[in-house]
């Protein structure tokens, strides 16, 4: 699988393997240690976490497999998040869910990660949402710091707007690499709000997170959903192929912006889908005959 190189010396795998949910797969640490290196040799070997990812826990699991397959940690790039202060029992003094983005809580977060992933850098930190209390200096001052001591090599943010993302690159002395936002033939709020037109003219690279819009494709609960499985299985049927999640990667993967989607399964084959619609060729009117379903109307 060819890479997507997000700077000159830096680049993550076309698919993504989100591990958000790792806690439910029930595995081992040396079931995911066979599993990753199955995802590795398919050419999957970027990984996203997120500090509060399963009630901050998943990180740690990542850190097991890296402490019982230590030769992994060179074949992967690592992705994590912060920012995000979660109710939790862990943190029983917090009474309700905000965001912090002062220095300390960056340095402190990024130290637990490390510790949590039992390696001495991440590839790539993520400052995960947008905040109305946010202080792109200090933040700044943070990202400095912490490429400084070489605990983090790479920056970017996700479900950020193009304003926040152009107002944070005006204060930080390292170019973000990417914004990890929803894409989906299900969300098309970054076709409207002018955030793919923004990667297109930036050459920023976007990773999509819930590319199956979280099974409201697969299995629609609403007015639209059923709409567009209709769209999307036509053109399965008109690819020969039995799979309509490979139908949906696709449709993704097709796009000039060059998404990258987070695949957050622990089952191999639904991996392998999204790697083998690397090779499937999808017509412009196809694609467009799922973006109108998406719509529910005509072009203009």
């Amino acid at each position: 699988m060819n890479k997507v190189n997000l700077t000159d010396n830096f680049a993550l795998s076309r698919i993504v393997h989100g591990q958000m949910r790792m806690g439910d797969w029930k595995m081992s640490g040396p079931e995911l240690s066979v599993f990753m290196e199955n995802l590795v040799e398919m050419g999957v070997t970027s990984f996203d976490h997120a500090d509060i990812y399963g009630n901050y826990s998943c990180e740690a699991m990542l850190g097991d497999v890296i402490n019982i397959n230590k030769s992994l940690r060179n074949k992967i790039e690592i992705i994590t998040k912060c920012g995000i202060m979660l109710v939790s029992d862990k943190f029983p003094e917090r009474k309700i869910k905000y965001y912090d983005y002062s220095f300390e809580h960056i340095i402190t977060s990024v130290n637990n990660s490390l510790k949590n992933l039992r390696t001495d850098h991440i590839d790539l930190l993520l400052f995960h949402r947008p905040a109305p209390f946010f202080d792109p200096a200090v933040v700044a001052q943070a990202i400095s710091v912490l490429k400084k001591e070489g605990k983090v090599m790479h920056f970017g943010v996700s479900n950020f707007t193009p304003g926040q993302y152009e107002m944070l690159s005006k204060f930080a002395d390292q170019k973000l690499v990417t914004n990890q936002v929803e894409i989906s033939p299900y969300c098309l709020e970054h076709f409207e709000n002018g955030n793919i037109d923004f990667f297109l003219r930036e050459n920023i690279k976007p990773m999509a997170w819930s590319p199956l819009a979280g099974g409201k494709l697969l299995n629609p609960h609403d007015d639209k959903g059923p709409r567009i499985l209709r769209a999307i299985s036509q053109v399965a049927e008109e690819l020969n192929i039995a799979q309509v999640d490979k139908v949906i990667y696709t449709w993704l993967l097709k796009h000039p912006a060059t998404i990258m989607p987070v695949v957050g399964t622990g089952k191999i084959e639904r991996i392998r889908a999204a790697v083998e619609a690397l090779e499937i060729e999808m017509t412009l009117e196809q694609w467009y005959k799922i973006y109108i379903a998406v719509l529910g109307k005509e072009l203009p």
